[in-house]
């Protein structure tokens, strides 16, 4: 009879254990899901499961030869403006979802191509570029001293702006 009440008090230890170590893995699930514990990537919080080119030149070859135009976002890690859009951006999806037909680079410091700042070294400053490896000069923001700044009010401008680069080159090209 002893040896009874051990093997069940055994079970029951098991059964507690495994019901504690369910909660812990339910509770992990739930913080992954508000933000993804994801190591910092290429992407530097602007979409982490989203393809980031990690240079300008590889950028441009891509562009070139998938066809695809290229966005790429100038921000500074301790810029407030810069972090503002961000979040509204990765938060956002639509734009994530339409992210995934560009090549994407995001910067946090600039490039030797003048061509990436037609108006000035600002920061956040997103441009886009064709396949022909052109500025899109014709696609703006709402800011005439700064072109290609975005607030994060300005989120669906954006989005627009993107949906019309992808319009632009199947017109075009």
């Amino acid at each position: 009879a002893m040896e009874k009440s051990y093997v069940s008090m055994f079970l029951l230890l098991i059964v507690i254990s495994c019901a504690l170590a369910k909660d812990a893995g339910k509770k992990d699930t739930k913080d992954t899901t508000a933000k993804p514990k994801l190591p910092q990537t290429l992407s530097r919080g602007w979409g982490d499961q989203l393809i980031w080119t990690q240079t300008y030149e590889e950028a441009l070859f891509r562009a070139k030869h998938s066809q695809k135009p290229l966005m790429i976002i100038h921000h500074l890690e301790e810029c407030p403006h810069s972090q503002a859009l961000k979040k509204v951006f990765a938060e956002h999806k639509d734009i994530q979802k339409l992210a995934e037909k560009f090549i994407l680079l995001n910067l946090v410091y600039e490039t030797t191509d003048k061509n990436l700042a037609p108006d000035g070294q600002y920061v956040p400053r997103v441009l886009f570029i064709d396949p022909s490896l052109t500025v899109r000069a014709d696609i703006t923001g709402r800011y005439s001293n700064r072109l290609y700044a975005y607030e994060p009010s300005d989120i669906s401008l954006l989005y627009s702006n993107m949906q019309k680069a992808l319009k632009l080159l199947k017109t075009e090209l």
